[in-house]
């Protein structure tokens, strides 16, 4: 199959590729590559059934162009920076709401009729129930990010129900692993290369979130899109149990043979203004479906520190 990935240089795009690559399609990724790099694709250059184009979503021409021909697309590209959003207001409404505009509307003219989205698990805000359930609602985000996944949902609902689409969307856990290029433990690396005697950790440590490693992440999409036939399909994508703050912190420091460094935490039970502390997912309508992740939320994270930790010391 044709397959389009938007954010194809990115963290789960590149994985993501490497995947459908690996078995058989021919893909085209396209990413601007404000957060994404071509190292990730590297090993694939010089493979037939794969191109990249350089390309920015907000500029629907071009992104027509290069999406004409595809049988699919997965639109994972987005803003990853979720606390700049509160600096640049419209941040996520360009790179999340806006852009996915684009994708659905690139796809209605060129003929494509399947999407493939990444959501995320924001789009539930502080639930009253805990694990979450998909049915869960009303949805009210608290961080711009949790709002335009929101919009981005509604948008991929109206072209599947106008446009006769197919679509899946996977709200995700915390995703985490090779390539990686943000999140809490690339974070916590970069501060351990400045000072390897104290670790700032923000809020109190206490937040606990399920984390998915990426391998489970691209495994249970491709799953999902081959098995659920409705027009529709949504899903939480998550893994058993969560993990802590300050327990990535411990697992981390293990991983690279620290010990006395001080952990100081900036107090308060978030990380940042918008941040959900404790997330637990609901996963059974997946489950159901005959998937599970792998690894559970730990051992996501643990093999995740050695492969960021071995990909930042590469590249120091």
């Amino acid at each position: 199959m044709r397959v389009f990935v938007t954010g194809g240089a990115g963290f789960i795009g590149s994985n993501l590729i490497a995947r459908l690559v690996e078995e058989g399609h021919a893909v085209t990724a396209f990413d601007n590559l404000s957060a994404g790099s071509l190292d990730f694709l590297h090993h694939l250059r010089d493979k037939n059934d794969f191109r990249f184009v350089r390309g920015d979503l907000l500029e629907l021409p071009a992104l027509q162009d290069a999406m004409a021909g595809a049988q699919a697309v997965f639109h994972l590209a987005a803003n990853s920076d979720i606390t700049q959003s509160r600096l640049e207001t419209d941040l996520d409404l360009r790179q999340g709401t806006i852009a996915t505009y684009n994708v659905l509307e690139a796809m209605r003219r060129t003929g494509v009729r399947q999407i493939i989205f990444s959501s995320s698990s924001v789009v539930y805000g502080e639930s009253s129930v805990s694990p979450t359930p998909e049915d869960y609602g009303p949805l009210f985000p608290i961080s711009l990010y949790g709002a335009s996944k929101l919009a981005c949902e509604g948008l991929v609902s109206a072209y599947c129900h106008n446009f006769l689409f197919h679509a899946w969307v996977f709200r995700f856990a915390n995703i985490c692993g090779r390539h990686g290029t943000h999140g809490v433990i690339l974070d916590f690396i970069r501060k351990l290369q400045k000072d390897r005697s104290r670790l700032e950790i923000l809020g109190n440590g206490k937040q606990a979130k399920p984390y998915l490693h990426v391998a489970d992440c691209v495994d249970g999409m491709l799953f999902g899109w081959r098995k659920s036939p409705a027009q529709l399909n949504y899903f939480n994508l998550g893994s058993p149990g969560a993990t802590s703050v300050t327990r990535i912190a411990e697992m981390l420091l293990e991983t690279m043979g620290l010990s006395g460094v001080e952990l100081a935490y900036t107090g308060g039970e978030r990380g940042w203004v918008g941040d959900v502390p404790q997330v637990r997912l609901d996963c059974r309508k997946f489950e159901n479906l005959g998937w599970k992740a792998r690894m559970s939320s730990d051992d996501a994270v643990k093999l995740a520190t050695q492969e960021l930790a071995s990909e930042v010391s590469c590249k120091s």
